[in-house]
């Protein structure tokens, strides 16, 4: 075998470990934060054990693995299907002919800009219709590219502030129905149908509309905030499941972490 030489390590072998390192960034944030990070890491470990198992000639246990590593691909297909889905739907809903959509897919090259969207502002205008028991539906876009979305509502461009938010959900608005999805501090759409979950175990205070965050966010790697129509309750919806906080300034300041 001959040896390896650092001078012959060309361009398209740049590229080779540039897209590698690219593709291990994405399924990395994809399921940073969800159980499946310690199957991960455990893949990790155990195809770093196996090329040194090779390396050494350990003939029965580079079987052994590598039969493991042959088989597991079918199990990892199963035990990552969310997160595959979630990697596919941001692919695909890429608009490449759109310089600024498809840059934004690219974030982590962007070490200065980070989302501008006002939580302080959406949290308190949902404090507001909580108490009121006015319903509302908040999605907001983080890496997945929601515009597939958009088209089942009505297109907006308009700047996030407390009375907007506040209009949009009043009971009498002609835009309460459905959700808004937000943007960078701008509401992108309003009446949107999201696809609703009716797999997972919610218990049955919860209505459509958490189902409907619970859909959206196992899907995209979005975050939902609802405020319940029945009891005024704000709810924060994060990869298919709820998140517990103790008042709405730690869910401001998780919301903010999510975000950044």
């Amino acid at each position: 075998m001959d040896k390896f030489n650092f001078w012959d390590f060309g361009v398209i072998d740049f590229i080779d470990v540039f897209l590698v390192a690219i593709l291990l960034y994405y399924i990395y944030k994809l399921i940073k934060g969800t159980v499946a990070i310690n199957i991960f890491i455990g893949i990790i470990i155990i195809f770093l054990v196996w090329k040194l198992t090779v390396f050494l000639k350990m003939g029965l246990l580079s079987q052994i693995f590598s039969g493991f590593m042959e088989v597991g691909i079918i199990a990892l297909i199963v035990v990552f299907q969310p997160e595959i889905r979630k990697f596919l739907l941001m692919v695909g809903s890429t608009n490449l002919s759109s310089k600024r959509k498809f840059l934004s897919q690219l974030k982590f090259l962007k070490t200065e800009e980070q989302n501008q969207t006002d939580i302080d502002c959406i949290i308190a205008a949902c404090t507001k219709m909580g108490s009121t028991k006015t319903g509302a539906l908040i999605v907001l876009e983080r890496s997945n590219n929601l515009d597939f979305l958009t088209g089942t509502g009505d297109e907006m461009n308009i700047g996030v502030t407390q009375p907007i938010i506040e209009s949009i959900f009043f009971k009498n608005s002609p835009l309460h129905d459905g959700a808004i999805v937000i943007e960078n501090n701008i509401v992108k759409a309003t009446r949107v149908i999201l696809p609703v979950n009716n797999e997972k175990n919610i218990p049955q205070r919860f209505g459509l509309r958490h189902r409907a965050a619970v859909g959206i966010t196992e899907k995209t790697d979005a975050l939902a905030i609802v405020v319940s129509e029945e009891t005024g309750q704000i709810s924060y919806i994060k990869n298919g499941e709820f998140v517990m906080f103790k008042d709405t300034i730690e869910l401001s300041e998780l919301v903010k972490k999510d975000l950044a």
